[in-house]
């Protein structure tokens, strides 16, 4: 099966009341999960496209590979992506490092390291999120959070609002239908018999697990129904420590 990458054409996200987020979720409380970022990226080919992701230092932001483009701007401390606050802090990305295995036509080693040019002030609104060691294998079955400003339905656009969902973690099985899935590089996230999920616009973001981040949402089907795959964090640990001691 053909991977479809969670991003989300920021064209969509202007069409007004369309509906539009993480699917089978509820609102947020606002600025309860202050290391949410939102992404606003410029591809190579001039699109405007959305992605999540989640600040892990004051100047970097993890992500999904697959959220790269020629210009990232990173809005920290929001609720609502449209109407503008004082908790924001709107950062350029200076440098980004997407994983160096990074395969487009699989969406293996889907995650990447955002620099931002400048450090983000730590307020009530903005915090980072902490990861997991790098042997931290978490087992199926397990409830776990993930929170994103995409699609509410398969044909709206994109939330307002930071919207989140609770999913559970699948055993690996239930991703079979993926040909390029793999166990200890992914998560495979969500109850086939459940209509929620994370959709587009919500790739980057962070699925959360008591607390930790342990995936990022990379792909799903067309029609959103659930397992998708997620990026297993733990498995990256090394390389994302040695990106951060480099920069």
């Amino acid at each position: 099966m053909h991977p479809l990458p969670l991003v989300l054409p920021l064209l969509l996200l202007c069409r007004g009341a369309e509906a539009g987020e993480i699917i089978g979720g509820t609102e947020c409380k606002p600025h309860s999960r202050p290391y949410m970022a939102h992404l606003e990226i410029l591809t190579p080919q001039n699109h405007l496209v959305s992605c999540g992701g989640f600040l892990i230092r004051r100047n970097f932001v993890l992500t999904a590979a697959h959220c790269a483009g020629r210009f990232i701007m990173v809005t920290l401390g929001a609720h609502n992506i449209r109407k503008k606050e004082d908790t924001w802090q709107k950062l350029e990305v200076i440098k980004q490092f997407p994983h160096p295995k990074y395969d487009d036509l699989t969406t293996r080693h889907d995650i990447m390291l955002l620099k931002l040019k400048e450090k983000a002030n730590l307020t009530l609104a903005v915090g980072t999120l902490p990861l997991p060691p790098q042997f931290n294998f978490v087992p199926p079955g397990r409830m776990c959070r993930v929170a994103g400003w995409g699609r509410r339905q398969v044909h709206g656009a994109g939330s307002d609002t930071l919207q989140e969902v609770k999913l559970r973690l699948m055993d690996p099985q239930a991703c079979r239908h993926y040909l390029a899935f793999d166990h200890n590089l992914q998560l495979c996230v969500g109850n086939p018999r459940k209509r929620k999920a994370a959709f587009k616009g919500d790739s980057g973001g962070p699925l959360l697990c008591a607390g930790v981040a342990q995936g990022i949402v990379s792909y799903g089907q067309k029609d959103a129904k659930p397992p998708a795959v997620f990026t297993r964090i733990s498995h990256y640990r090394l390389w994302i420590n040695e990106v951060l001691k480099e920069n």
